[in-house]
């Protein structure tokens, strides 16, 4: 499904690596959380399974295609089967629920008779039934996240890549989040989430991924968050809680547009 091979990402202008000689697979159908204090390479790693960077070093395999070699008049292609959730939900402002969610397939296409029956269902599995016409301003933020989800998913995604997508919400709005994922995962989809929650992380107890200064040391089944991945306490010395001893790498913010419509590659 997913395979990095010695991956490295450099940024320019940055010595130090995003990401340093990551090997790892991740297998059809799993839910994966990437932990890591912040600038530990768990952007990075979403950023190049979505193909907004190329890696400095090493090969990756995405659903059989080495991204490697992909050129870039089919990456619009390959990113109709990725779905991707951002902290701060990216939602059209002046468009309702339904057309927020109908937008992700008028892109790439789809019939108006496809988007009127998918629209609706994918609404109702996020729990969002009788809200099609609100306005994102009138939702909570718990439910704007679930309308970031169903435009997410509603083009039924092989992997949904999920960056912190419970960062700006509530304990008990998380949980409801996650309860939607977890949905979303049972019905065949990879699920990878990057997050800082250790207390979802622990009680869901899925394959955890840590990253510290951009290698992989933790890989395991059922893990936890462990202490080794959060931050350090702020104090005046170190007002962001960044461990000295691994600097963070800002990479750039993920920008995804859906694909507009194209001829089918030859």
């Amino acid at each position: 499904m997913i395979r990095f091979d010695h991956v490295s990402k450099v940024y320019p202008g940055n010595p130090r690596p995003a990401l340093s000689s990551v090997d790892l697979e991740i297998l059809r159908g799993e839910f994966v959380f990437l932990v890591g204090a912040s600038g530990s390479g768990k952007s990075s790693f979403l950023r190049l399974v979505l193909k907004e960077d190329r890696p400095t070093q090493g090969t990756i395999h995405v659903l059989g295609q080495q991204l490697n070699q992909l050129s870039s008049r089919k990456v619009p292609y390959y990113r109709r089967s990725l779905g991707v959730v951002f902290q701060d939900f990216r939602l059209l402002p002046n468009k309702s629920v339904f057309d927020n969610v109908a937008f992700t397939l008028q892109v790439i296409g789809k019939s108006r008779g496809f988007i009127q029956e998918a629209v609706p269902d994918v609404l109702a599995m996020v729990g969002l039934q009788g809200k099609e016409q609100r306005l994102p301003h009138e939702l909570s933020g718990g439910e704007q996240q679930r309308v970031a989800i169903a435009r997410a998913v509603v083009n039924k995604p092989a992997v949904l890549l999920a960056d912190e997508p419970t960062g700006n919400l509530d304990p008990l709005t998380s949980a409801g989040i996650m309860q939607v994922l977890e949905r979303i995962n049972a019905n065949g989809t990879t699920v990878i989430m990057a997050t800082h929650d250790s207390g979802i992380v622990d009680q869901m107890q899925k394959r955890v991924i840590e990253l510290i200064g951009g290698e992989v040391v933790r890989d395991e089944v059922g893990g936890q968050y462990q202490t080794s991945a959060i931050d350090l306490p702020r104090t005046a010395e170190n007002p962001v809680g960044v461990n000295p001893e691994h600097p963070p790498v800002a990479a750039p913010t993920p920008v995804f547009v859906p694909a507009a419509p194209l001829p089918a590659p030859t």
